[in-house]
């Protein structure tokens, strides 16, 4: 029978858990009871906070014997995280709780693979739970009361998340035989027409994958290429770093292109958006960026043109981690704009402040038999330039 494991405090919400696992029971499939206590472990479950801690790098005291509780979650978040990752009979994952707890199972949680069904029954579910579910598929559900007993609306809302976790590990969504290459591509709303055209010429040989740059985006394809879903990426728009470096509302993590190094897969990458900090309204850009040059892409959204200075360090970032790929690598440099609002005539048009870019990466690539840096006269929107990236691809694919 399909495995439900359902991770919890028992020490404070016992009653709420076993309650949820008597639903997955009924549901058809098989709850697991995972406590990840850190204060008073209960016994009476199937797999004991004990064995969980037991699993964390350092050993059971890591987690327990801490004076600090937030050391303690910190370390038991992990040692759940390899407790999950060790076993083979995950048919979904199932937390409640509050902050504490909530931080243990989605730390967990955000190491399965995607696809592996997560449902978190959380008192923080309805603010901003970017934190909680980073690239992955978590599934936020609002407690609406605190989980602090059974009442009328506490057992419907954990009765229904129990039973989505059980219909979900019940009915696996069937895997189809992989026929076509999988590609992932990264993109903004100004390098759309790039990656389209790139999209155009490669399908239906190959079947694309793409992901918004918006920070999480980022995560996200990274994860799955990390993952194996990828047979090769364009990673043509790495906007990302300009927002982590400088301070916008869409960062990358420190970790960005990192995956690559660690997974070598064919990688075609350019420096599509760095000309851009994203914030959001124009009243909430910081006042020490006021004076800059804005541009109102929407209501939502307002972009801030890149200087020089700030373009040395993006180069600087990209390319630090460019060099340590050790898969094949064609960089493609765009010499006569990065975004449809940089070229020539268009709010962010800025040879000079382009050129501190491309002579950041220049200056610190370092030549490889497995790497290549090509320069392109052409603007990243061109279809020349479209199809010079697809014959990187096909240079470094086969």
């Amino acid at each position: 029978m399909p495995q439900v494991y359902v991770a919890g405090t028992c020490d404070t919400k016992g009653e709420e858990l076993r309650f949820a696992c008597d639903c997955i029971r009924k549901a058809g499939a098989t709850p697991i009871l995972v406590d990840v206590s850190t204060a008073e472990p209960d016994e009476s479950v199937d797999v004991t906070a004990e064995t969980v801690a037991d699993c964390h790098p350092k050993g059971r005291a890591a987690v327990f014997g801490r004076a600090e509780r937030g050391q303690a979650v910190t370390a038991m978040a992990e040692a759940l995280k390899q407790y999950l990752l060790s076993r083979k009979d995950v048919g979904a994952v199932l937390g409640l709780g509050g902050s504490g707890n909530t931080a243990i199972v989605t730390e967990a949680m955000r190491a399965l693979p995607v696809g592996v069904p997560k449902v978190m029954v959380s008192t923080l579910a309805s603010g901003n739970v970017a934190g909680f579910v980073g690239p992955t598929d978590i599934m936020m559900m609002h407690a609406v009361t605190d989980i602090a007993g059974l009442n009328d609306i506490s057992r419907m809302v954990i009765g229904n998340a129990a039973h989505a976790a059980a219909g979900m590990a019940l009915n696996r969504v069937p895997e189809v035989g992989k026929s076509k290459c999988a590609i992932g591509y990264t993109m903004f709303g100004v390098t759309t027409d790039c990656v389209s055209e790139i999209r155009r010429h490669l399908e239906p040989d190959c079947e694309s994958i793409v992901f918004h740059a918006t920070g999480t985006g980022g995560q996200s394809f990274e994860k799955l290429a990390e993952s194996g879903f990828f047979d090769a990426v364009f990673d043509i728009t790495t906007t990302e770093v300009a927002d982590y470096l400088i301070g916008g509302i869409m960062p990358c993590t420190p970790g960005r292109f990192r995956a690559f190094c660690r997974h070598p897969i064919p990688y075609v990458g350019s420096v599509g958006a760095c000309d851009m900090v994203n914030f959001g309204a124009l009243q909430a850009v910081p006042v020490e960026f006021a004076r800059r040059n804005l541009h109102v892409h929407n209501t939502h959204v307002t972009l801030m043109r890149t200087t020089p200075e700030e373009n040395t360090r993006i180069g600087s970032f990209i390319v630090e981690r460019i060099n340590q790929m050790t898969g094949p690598v064609r960089f493609l440099l765009p010499l006569k704009g990065i975004s449809a609002i940089d070229a020539l005539g268009q709010p962010f048009h800025d040879p000079v402040a382009d050129a501190a870019l491309f002579e950041s990466i220049r200056t610190g690539w370092q030549t490889a038999p497995n790497r290549k840096l090509v320069e392109l006269d052409h603007h990243i929107n061109d279809q020349a330039f479209a199809a010079a990236a697809i014959a990187a691809f096909r240079d470094i694919a086969g």
